[in-house]
């Protein structure tokens, strides 16, 4: 009988060992590289995620200087940018992911208003005005202008800035036949999420939501007819 009893004692604890380990297999632990995935996929959306700006470009020419920058092939890429980036309201354009939007239009004010709305308000889109800027684009431009921060965002601040976008992205260059047409036109849609490179979609594609607007032909037809051969 105590035989029988101590086999009975072992038989029960195997069985009960058996279904433990099979209950914690339903509730192992995640494994390491799969929680990676999953955190992926939220990461930084509050600080560098889908709301949030893009990346800042690198300037294709940043020696470039924009100084005095005239002429209607300006005027016609400037046109084109807003077509592309602020068709509605232009130098008072504000991205329009942003929840918390500036009290002011824009245009009313100053560069220290423009950094203390981006500053105090995290964690959203903050594109703002006719080339829709990004705060480390634009805070790079003002330090390279030398531009005030007490001195207004108005139409003209925001061509001079736009201005030196334009030459960094080589159009001194395209001007004097020095750079070709794909490549400065790749060179602008580095800048501007709305314009499509060479393989006619947006640089930042898929990023936060950014495609091109334009196609590819109706961005070459507006480059195409700009005069060269000036330098």
């Amino acid at each position: 009988m105590p035989v029988l009893i101590y086999i009975l004692a072992v038989f029960l604890l195997a069985t009960a060992a058996q279904a433990e380990a099979i209950r914690g297999s339903l509730f192992t632990a995640t494994p390491v590289e799969t929680r990676a995935t999953l955190a992926g996929l939220f990461i930084g959306r509050a600080e560098g995620g889908l709301f949030a700006d893009r990346p800042a470009h690198r300037p294709a020419f940043d020696d470039a200087s924009a100084t005095g920058l005239r002429g209607s092939d300006v005027q016609r890429i400037r046109a084109l940018i807003q077509q592309a980036e602020s068709p509605r309201d232009g130098y008072d354009a504000v991205q329009h992911g942003a929840r918390i939007k500036p009290a002011k239009r824009p245009t009313d004010m100053t560069l220290a208003e423009v950094f203390a709305w981006i500053d105090g308000t995290p964690g959203q889109p903050h594109a703002i005005g006719r080339y829709q800027f990004i705060p480390q684009t634009l805070r790079r431009l003002v330090a390279k202008t030398g531009a005030d921060l007490s001195q207004r965002f108005s139409p003209a601040m925001q061509d001079r800035l736009g201005d030196v976008l334009l030459v960094e992205a080589g159009l001194n260059r395209f001007r004097a036949g020095a750079l070709d047409r794909t490549a400065f036109m790749n060179n602008l849609a580095k800048i501007w999420a709305g314009l499509p490179n060479s393989t006619g979609v947006s640089h930042y594609d898929g990023y936060a939501g950014n495609k091109a607007v334009i196609s590819w032909a109706q961005f070459e037809a507006v480059i195409a007819a700009l005069p060269q051969g000036l330098g």
